[in-house]
């Protein structure tokens, strides 16, 4: 049903509202003089935008209000709703002032409107494209923002938007071939020499360097093509489209960069000839080669690793002193243990490596680093396979120093070292983007004998809890219409027998059978450590994670405990009490004995970054459960009330997506007025007794996990 069309008083009314025109002194009805004529779809956008931007500033709003009617008829409504976000986006970040020059240079916007309507925004693409390059062989890369694509060995930069191509579909293609190549500069050996000392003896440097990049683009799309075939054919039709295509003197000067066993060595030699030729070719895909970066990383990390690996090596020598039962792979009185290594595949780079002649499984840090190695050097010299004796390193001088996470906080605040996430602010109807500031800090160990004290308090409990645990580890399933089985299933021989007096043909599937299957969870508790949890609170909590921790290893599900607090949106703190990773240990037990009570509940940063530690463990069901005893709050900012609601509610929705399962476990009696909306009606338990607490939690855990 169509809505009635607004008068000129009505819109006025509605702007006095809006931009709280008794307190800012705005006229509005000069303003709703100016929109009435409007038609009612472009009115009602205008009006929409004017109440979500003037919960950020009504100076913003207004502005905005006066410029939006002319805008209309020039952009697009997606390119102004951009403007609009980047300009609260800008106030968020740098102010009022930055914020209104953002309104002012609006017609820059105009300008990029095909970046805006088109391009691959890297927010929206790095999450796929982290996850293809995670898919692929060689060094672990990370994928970050820059102002251009290129790559230092251990990081892959692109820029905030990729625009090249027609549409969005193609831009992200170009981005994902970006990435492609650039992992092949480091897979396939264009940092095993110095490319700016190449380059050096020429009487243009950089005008060498473009044209060695050009050669080594060529042998790395190559290389592409036989390494994944679908994506090469795709950055051939990204080629076409854009028109480029290589000179018949540049393809005569390529061949040799053609065939498998091409390398960097190559491309140098080759390197005279296509100075001589002119301009290099463009590549759309090619990005930057920036030797200056990947010198830095490549100083910093060869001389660790070969350290870190004779150190490893040495450990593993030491687990395998005693030979064999045939003597095979002893050593005499004195000998040094020898390793050997070869790689079994050079595709994967999967090595063999071997100890006195014996094939030794090694562990996943000494693969990573042998294959790092490789990469750097293209070979595995012999000088480090020298297991490290006694005295021959410091491993202090290379293990990487984590820094005191509460040092940030002294003298002038700074962001180094931190993590940043974004909210969502329901007024705003977007996200306001790398607001929150996080760091991850370790609980200092508490009293030793609270661990001993729990378990002496709920000695019954406990023993109940064990075995009813250790019965859902040992649980068979019932798998009913089976071909072989222990029982008939009457259901599916009734069945059978009808169909085949129906003159159908009969089913063999008439058994049932008990199948034990393979439990494959992980699970993440988020336990609300904010100042309201003192006392009672708190240790109910401390006490219900250690008979949850004692009951859980009877069960083999991994899972990891963390603690959230936040001061403000430049505090907000993760506390690690135990990773995934970890063994349940004294150390652990101390960490749970250590929670405290810190500040406030600002929940949002904390599930979105328990969700990105839940995605990145390979589990069929994943959880995350909270622990909580009260609604989201923070001090100063605006977080409490509904806008902490809403952003935990967004939190909760994109884990949600993302195939995690979200539980609360709360003993605040007010939760009906705010839960079921922020985790659905189902999803969510009051405790009426804190007291109650550590008997639950256990319970609750065994009936999400089923």
């Amino acid at each position: 049903m169509a809505q009635a069309a607004l008068t000129a008083a009505e819109i006025e009314a509605e702007l006095n509202v809006s931009l709280d025109v008794e307190f800012s002194f705005i006229h509005a009805d000069a303003l709703a003089a100016q929109l009435a004529p409007l038609p009612q779809d472009e009115l009602r956008f205008i009006l929409d935008w004017v109440r979500r931007i003037a919960s950020t500033h009504l100076t913003l709003a207004h502005q905005f209000a006066l410029r939006a009617p002319e805008l209309l008829q020039q952009m697009d409504r997606r390119l102004i709703e951009a403007w609009a976000v980047h300009a609260c986006d800008a106030y968020d970040r740098q102010g009022l002032r930055a914020a209104l020059q953002v309104i002012e240079q609006v017609h820059n916007f105009v300008q990029i409107r095909h970046e805006h309507s088109a391009g691959a925004l890297f927010e929206d693409i790095a999450p796929v494209l982290a996850n293809f390059l995670r898919g692929l062989s060689g060094r672990r890369l990370r994928l970050e923002q820059g102002e251009a694509a290129y790559t230092d060995s251990e990081r892959i930069f692109l820029p905030a938007v990729i625009a090249q191509m027609a549409t969005l579909d193609d831009n992200f293609r170009l981005a994902k071939a970006t990435v492609a190549l650039l992992w092949g500069q480091t897979r396939f050996g264009s940092f095993r020499s110095d490319p700016a000392a190449a380059c050096a003896g020429f009487a243009e440097p950089e005008r060498a360097l473009a044209h060695l990049q050009a050669l080594e683009t060529i042998r790395i799309e190559a290389c592409l093509g036989r390494e994944l075939p679908g994506l090469y054919r795709v950055m051939q039709q990204l080629k076409v489209q854009l028109g480029e295509a290589l000179a018949p003197e540049w393809q005569a000067l390529a061949a040799p960069l053609l065939p498998p066993g091409a390398a960097l060595a190559d491309s140098l030699r080759l390197l005279p000839q296509a100075y001589a030729l002119g301009e290099p070719p463009r590549f759309c895909f090619g990005g930057e080669l920036r030797p200056e970066a990947v010198a830095a990383c490549l100083a910093a990390r060869v001389e660790k690793e070969k350290m870190l690996l004779r150190v490893k090596l040495a450990e593993l020598a030491e687990d395998a002193e005693s030979p064999s039962p045939s003597g095979r792979g002893a050593r005499g009185e004195g000998e040094k243990p020898r390793f050997e290594t070869e790689i079994n595949d050079n595709e994967s780079l999967n090595f063999e490596l071997t100890l006195d002649g014996a094939p030794i499984a090694p562990p996943q840090q000494v693969k990573e680093l042998l294959t790092s190695i490789q990469l750097d050097l293209g070979e595995i010299p012999d000088e480090y396979l020298v297991p490290a004796g006694p005295g021959d390193y410091d491993p202090s001088l290379f293990a990487d120093r984590a820094t005191d996470p509460d040092a940030v906080w002294q003298g002038t605040y700074h962001e180094e070292g931190a993590l940043f996430y974004p909210e969502w602010d329901y007024k705003r109807q977007h996200y306001r983007k790398n607001w929150c500031v996080m760091r991850e800090k370790e609980v200092k160990p508490g009293d030793p004998g609270f661990y001993r004290a729990t378990v002496d308090k709920y000695a019954g409990l406990l023993r109940g809890l064990r075995k009813s645990f250790e019965a859902l580890r040992d649980e068979d399933r019932l798998e009913k219409r089976q071909v072989h089985g222990d029982e008939v299933d009457l259901d599916a021989l009734v069945e059978a027998i009808a169909d085949a007096a129906d003159g159908r043909e009969m089913s063999d599937r008439l058994f049932t059978r008990l199948h034990r299957a393979e439990r494959n969870i992980a699970v993440a508790f988020m336990v609300d450590m904010s100042g309201s949890t003192r006392g009672w609170i708190n240790e109910a909590e401390r006490e219900a994670l250690i008979l949850l921790a004692e009951s859980l290893e009877r069960l083999g599900d991994r899972y990891a405990i963390y603690g959230f607090s936040g001061q403000t949106r430049k505090r907000c703190e993760l506390f690690r009490i135990k990773t995934f990773d970890e063994p349940y240990s004294e150390a652990v037990r101390a960490r749970i004995a250590g929670i405290e009570a810190q500040d406030y509940t600002r929940m949002g940063f904390a599930i979105r970054h328990l969700a990105k530690l839940l995605n990145a463990v390979s589990a069929k069901t994943r959880v995350l459960i909270t622990l909580s005893d009260g609604k989201p709050d923070d001090y100063f900012d605006g977080y409490r009330g509904p806008y902490g609601i809403e952003d935990t509610r967004m939190a909760l929705v994109e884990a949600r997506r993302s195939g995690i399962h979200p539980f609360c476990i709360t003993i605040d009696k007010e939760a009906r007025d705010y839960l079921p909306h922020m985790y659905g009606a189902a999803r969510y338990i009051i405790l009426d007794e804190v007291r109650l607490l550590p008997m639950k939690v256990a319970d609750i855990y065994r009936r999400l996990t089923r």
